[in-house]
């Protein structure tokens, strides 16, 4: 049954992006530290959606099969975003060669943490990454114009396709994890972790595509960074604790209206996305 027919399925969308092989890194030209940081998450992908897509799929066996179909999708949608921001991310490093050090401590850490973690761990890490995700995305649906108006529109529509998609899934991995274990307290340990290893990564890869660009002594710079930093902050944070809390599921939280519609308009006979457009 497809997720036509049936609203407690997904719908996994396999977009043809085209990239340019001269795809400028700084795709927003007004707001080029907004455009390195989005670059900097996108380069996690490769490396922590497989380390969730393994922890999920290792638990089909043990979830109710009324979830497992909606899980099997939320699995194909996670694929999707990791072949495509591979693809993106070969452009970035081209650009950008000293980021490939940054890669590899990225894809040794979630290897790292895939083998050495315990199914339940890397379970509530998986959870815990999908409501940060959610988060960011909730986020960034309110700085829409600031941070997309402008912008190349292949890279524009590639976060937002991502980001819509984390809002339409957000309660895939959780209600695993739920099955599985249910720890809260395991929860907040494992995406406590995730949200550093997040923000580690992308102050790395972020400052050393700003220094390769000659930006990192610009006052307007750490001005901006600094209050983005903050801004999400207040978003997130709010939302992990919440989400830890005994009583919660991630379908109490409020989906941003744009994102959630704008997938509708996905066309699955060219496997594309309406291009982004201001003022959208």
């Amino acid at each position: 049954m497809s997720a036509e027919s049936d609203p407690n399925r997904l719908a996994v969308r396999k977009i043809a992006f085209e990239y340019p092989a001269d795809l400028d890194p700084a795709w927003n030209r007004q707001f080029p530290e907004f455009a390195f940081a989005a670059n900097s998450v996108s380069l996690l992908m490769p490396y922590a959606e497989p380390y969730f897509v393994k922890a999920v799929r290792s638990a089909l066996g043990q979830i109710d099969p009324t979830i497992k179909s909606r899980t099997e999708d939320y699995l194909r949608q996670e694929l999707q975003h990791h072949v495509q921001h591979r693809r993106f991310n070969d452009l970035i490093v081209a650009r950008y060669p000293r980021i490939a050090r940054v890669e590899s401590w990225m894809k040794q850490t979630y290897g790292w943490l895939s083998r050495t973690r315990s199914q339940r761990f890397n379970l509530a890490f998986a959870a815990g990454s999908e409501t940060i995700a959610f988060a960011i995305a909730r986020w960034t649906e309110s700085h829409l114009g600031e941070f997309f108006d402008g912008a190349d529109p292949v890279a524009a529509t590639l976060f937002l396709w991502h980001l819509a998609e984390e809002v339409e899934h957000k309660t895939a991995a959780f209600d695993v994890y739920e099955q599985v274990d249910g720890s809260r307290l395991r929860y907040l340990a494992a995406m406590t972790t995730s949200f550093a290893l997040l923000a580690w990564f992308t102050i790395l890869s972020t400052l050393t595509m700003l220094w390769a660009d000659h930006r990192l002594a610009r006052p307007t710079t750490w001005f901006r960074l600094f209050k983005w930093s903050l801004s999400l902050s207040f978003t997130v944070l709010p939302d992990m604790l919440a989400s830890a809390m005994p009583s919660h599921h991630p379908s109490d939280f409020s989906d941003p209206p744009l994102l959630s519609a704008w997938l509708r308009d996905f066309d699955p006979v060219t496997g594309t996305m309406p291009v982004w457009t201001p003022g959208i």
